[in-house]
């Protein structure tokens, strides 16, 4: 497949103020991309922006659980621009820690607000767009798209949701031209994770019982330098670290037995009592 030039492409990164959004912003510009980054924090953005490189960043503030927020951003980025060749949606939230039985509706609605229809709005308001330039659609999942989410259920119901997004838009996109990838990350060392992570004695005692790869955690410059290349090979999906493409291919299988392993184990059900009972 012939390789897809980043340089002189503008690039919008929702989620751009901090974390993989800001690292991604950087590792584009290096490859001579344009980049739009929009967060619901202007001040962050700004300050991301003022790294880059001259004329390569534009920071607007965008609320993507908005349509017409996301809207504005893309009649911005056309002013300023021309066009927008690729999408990054990569704005997201882990939501509270808890087992699903002391969560409200609104806890979980207020996830699947940002991390699915987020997205949607932003790939609604962008599509015709990237169809334009044939350019590509980028959708940042993670691995809990398809490993257990006990624990964190919204997180990885949305997350599911996002990766079939992807896959029904890769298929959808093929006859136009222009493509989607869908990525993959397992933990990324970000304020989220560390935040709703770390701070948390309770979640983090609950990873600490799952099987010890997944607490393997990944820098946000990898996982940018990843989207990179997997921009420039126009590929369908990219798994970082990649240790996790077996279990990916072997879900079907695995899931189920990785399912009743859980449900039996001592350490897992201990944390999962204490973070409900917390």
């Amino acid at each position: 497949m012939e390789r897809y030039s980043l340089s002189d492409k503008v690039v919008l990164i929702t989620g751009g103020g901090r974390g993989l959004g800001a690292a991604t912003a950087v590792a584009l510009t290096r490859r001579g991309a344009r980049v739009v980054l929009a967060d619901v924090d202007l001040p962050a953005v700004q300050r991301v922006a003022e790294t880059l490189p001259s004329d390569r960043g534009l920071a607007l503030e965008c609320d993507v659980t908005q349509l017409d927020s996301v809207q504005e951003v893309v009649r911005r980025a056309r002013e300023e621009f021309g066009r927008i060749d690729v999408v990054i949606a990569n704005a997201g939230v882990l939501g509270r820690g808890g087992t699903f039985r002391t969560l409200t509706p609104d806890q979980v609605g207020a996830v699947m607000s940002v991390n699915v229809a987020g997205v949607v709005n932003t790939v609604t308001a962008t599509l015709e767009s990237v169809i334009s330039s044939g350019g590509q659609i980028v959708l940042v999942t993670s691995v809990f798209a398809y490993i257990n989410g006990a624990g964190a259920i919204p997180y990885a119901m949305s997350k599911a949701a996002v990766e079939q997004l992807g896959r029904g838009l890769r298929v959808e996109l093929a006859s136009h031209g222009a493509s989607a990838m869908t990525v993959y990350f397992s933990l990324i060392e970000t304020d989220m994770i560390r935040q709703g992570v770390d701070a948390d004695p309770h979640v983090s005692a609950l990873l600490s019982a799952m099987p010890k790869f997944i607490l393997k955690r990944i820098k946000p410059q990898t996982a940018a330098a990843a989207i990179a290349d997997g921009l420039e090979r126009r590929q369908s999906a990219i798994t970082v670290p990649g240790r996790w493409r077996p279990v990916a291919a072997l879900r079907g299988v695995a899931g189920p037995i990785v399912d009743a392993k859980l449900a039996r184990d001592v350490a897992v059900q201990r944390a999962l009592t204490k973070l409900e009972n917390r």
